[in-house]
């Protein structure tokens, strides 16, 4: 089991928590998180670029002069690629980009991500995030606290006074444990968990 310090919301360690090494300390496998990464990006393609062939163009039945004689070069069609208004060479097609993994590659490949976050001492827990009302600025002042800026926040349940207190602050995110991926725990530079978001995580992936 690994020991982590918790804070509070002021930035002040108030204890330490045992993350457990099913989740955050498992052996890193710098291939699958490649390949989770991959994926995603991937994923997120629309895919649905096109253009048109010569084929597809209108116009072009006619050949436009006669093959010899004429001085100019010897034209078949007024829609070749060479022409304006003509098709587009190798013309692009809607397709799909998708990259395909399995289930227990994906989980794997999020434990080496959370993993190598804890190794790098680039996980945070705090105690408790809540507020009062919705405060950008209150969100602000906890993320000084930590001396945190780029950030993944990780949060047991959705709440709202902390969803809308974090949504204008540029760089930072909130996540909820069965929302988070691999691109976004390696993208951000801190990922910060409250204990009962870490418990959710635990369970769920352990």
């Amino acid at each position: 089991m690994a020991n982590v310090s918790v804070y509070n919301m002021e930035g002040k360690e108030v204890g330490t928590m045992e993350l457990n090494d099913a989740v955050f300390g498992v052996e890193v496998n710098e291939h699958l998180v490649h390949l989770a990464v991959v994926r995603q990006l991937a994923n997120n393609r629309q895919g649905t670029q096109k253009a048109k062939t010569r084929s597809e163009v209108s116009g072009g039945g006619r050949k436009p002069w006669r093959q010899k004689g004429t001085g100019h070069a010897r034209q078949g069609s007024t829609r070749a690629p060479q022409w304006t208004g003509g098709g587009v060479v190798f013309a692009p097609t809607p397709r799909d980009y998708s990259v395909k993994m399995n289930k227990k590659e994906r989980r794997a490949a999020l434990k080496s991500a959370l993993t190598s976050r804890v190794q790098e001492n680039k996980l945070i827990v705090l105690d408790e995030l809540k507020f009062d009302e919705v405060k950008t600025k209150a969100m602000q002042n906890v993320l000084n606290n930590l001396n945190v800026s780029k950030a993944m926040v990780v949060l047991a349940d959705n709440d709202a006074n902390v969803v809308l207190s974090t949504r204008n602050i540029p760089d930072v995110v909130t996540a909820l444990p069965n929302t988070i991926n691999v691109y976004d725990v390696l993208k951000y530079n801190t990922v910060i968990l409250t204990k009962a978001s870490a418990a959710a995580i635990e369970e769920v992936y352990a």
